[in-house]
């Protein structure tokens, strides 16, 4: 089967919006030892947020990118939907609960540039029927539905069934896996992104190599999802559908903070789709946009502009 997406339509993010807290050490301290760090920093992030921010940044039409979510009534959730906002978000159906904090997510990043994440979802965990009424409302005008697992499960699953129902794409970044998946969860999906930790808790096949990535990817399109796209970091990523299948080898960059390189992939892969790009086109698009978040600090700061990805993708056919 080849995903067909409808073109020029929007992108409806519905997930996770945070107040990211940064710390940048050597390392992190060992048990009941006290170990100073380098430097603090905020920053927004949370998976839907990032995913949001990558595709206002690369879409070629402001106003792409439609966030479906939820903060708190507080300064961060004010601050949150003030960033969003200047990035040419639409957040008409980001609401705010009062009765919640914000999300906040506490990030360590070692000299390695590796991440080690703690997050308190706050408002993301009262996500319900109203965020799955905002995306039906909508549905009909969208391309594609990003997805994500840091809200509430019934409320993805409930988004995902609208968006198949529509004829929009649905891309799934199985992140945090869930315990609680239902069975035909994955089938829901067209389009599945997870990275090796993922793709291992999904098909119980331990994700080393390309070999290994392979043989996940298949097994996840045994599941029922037409594309698997296995992410394995800094040693590129494996797909699998019927219209493509191959390892992408990855782009030559010093990293600097690994924090939101998936979510940088996932909106630049999103925004090929809705481009009328193909599977290969796209998750080389989508390679170019991990790869410029690596190269940069924080998180949404990270996401890189159309000219800084299309610059970095350039150098594959050169």
């Amino acid at each position: 089967m080849t995903l067909e997406t409808r073109p020029g339509g929007k992108i409806a993010i519905v997930g996770g919006l945070n107040m990211d807290l940064f710390i940048q050490g050597e390392r992190l301290p060992h048990p009941g030892e006290t170990f100073e760090g380098r430097s603090f920093s905020t920053g927004g992030g949370g998976k839907g947020a990032n995913q949001a921010v990558g595709v206002a940044r690369l879409a070629r039409d402001p106003g792409t990118a439609v966030m479906i979510g939820q903060v708190g009534d507080d300064s961060f959730g004010r601050e949150l939907l003030s960033s969003m906002n200047a990035e040419g978000i639409d957040c008409e159906f980001t609401r705010i609960d009062p009765s919640q904090s914000s999300g906040v997510a506490l990030i360590f990043i070692d000299d390695s540039a590796e991440n080690y994440v703690l997050p308190v979802y706050g408002a993301n965990a009262t996500c319900g029927e109203k965020q799955v009424e905002d995306f039906s409302g909508i549905v009909r005008g969208m391309s594609v539905l990003l997805t994500q697992q840091e809200i509430s499960l019934d409320v993805t699953l409930d988004c995902m069934r609208a968006a198949r129902d529509a004829g929009v794409t649905v891309v799934l970044d199985p992140a945090p896996v869930r315990d609680n998946q239902p069975d035909g969860f994955l089938s829901l999906a067209h389009v599945i992104t997870p990275n090796q930790h993922e793709a291992e808790s999904l098909t119980g096949v331990k994700v080393s190599d390309v070999k290994s990535a392979e043989k996940a990817a298949l097994e996840l399109r045994k599941q029922g999802t037409p594309v698997a796209v296995v992410k394995l970091g800094e040693d590129g990523a494996y797909v699998a559908s019927s219209e493509f299948e191959g390892y992408f080898p990855p782009f030559k960059v010093t990293p600097v903070a690994t924090v939101a390189a998936g979510d940088a992939f996932n909106a630049a892969l999103a925004v090929g789709l809705t481009e009328g790009k193909g599977i290969r086109d796209a998750v080389w698009l989508a390679m170019a946009s991990g790869a410029v978040a690596v190269s940069n600090e924080g998180a949404q700061e990270s996401m890189g502009t159309r000219s800084e990805i299309e610059k970095l993708l350039a150098t594959v056919n050169a």
